[in-house]
């Protein structure tokens, strides 16, 4: 048995190959200290120069993408994707200022596809939302798309 070195690890993590990557850019330049990365699982968001943070959104969690363009955007070739999960501590996430924005949103909607077919998650569609509630109000109880009270992906209901 091989003795582990400080910070050396037993195990190897293989890396994930990256289906995107971009900056978030200023005026249609990548130029900011904001990253995005996609690979076949997650979406990693990376913050800051000095300070760094690392968000990571499973690929599965994505509940509904949505791409917005201002005329500005579309004079520079950029645009923001808006990513709503159901991961508790990035419920929202904007992609901003994105170069080729519909053609990563293809990929992001492909790639959140192939994860929920490669962890079985089934995804229910809701036949009426919030905004087609009868009485205007949102309704709550367990319906949505992971009506798991433990987080983990599985449909509570089933068990």
């Amino acid at each position: 048995m091989a003795k582990l070195k400080n910070g050396g690890f037993a195990v190897s993590v293989e890396e994930e190959e990256l289906l995107w990557q971009d900056r978030k850019r200023i005026l249609g330049l990548p130029i900011s200290f904001t990253r995005y990365r996609l690979t076949a699982a997650k979406l990693l968001i990376n913050v800051g120069l000095l300070n760094l943070r690392e968000e990571e959104i499973r690929l599965y969690r994505v509940r509904d993408l949505r791409l917005t363009q201002t005329l500005a955007d579309r004079l520079f070739g950029v645009g923001t994707i808006c990513v709503e999960s159901a991961d508790a501590s990035m419920p929202h996430v904007h992609l901003k200022h994105v170069k080729n924005p519909r053609k990563v949103k293809e990929v992001l909607s492909a790639g959140v596809e192939e994860s929920r077919r490669r962890n079985g998650i089934r995804a229910t569609e809701i036949v009426s939302g919030p905004m087609g509630h009868e009485d205007g109000e949102v309704p709550t109880g367990d319906g949505g798309l992971f009506p798991d009270a433990d987080q983990n992906g599985v449909d509570d209901r089933l068990e």
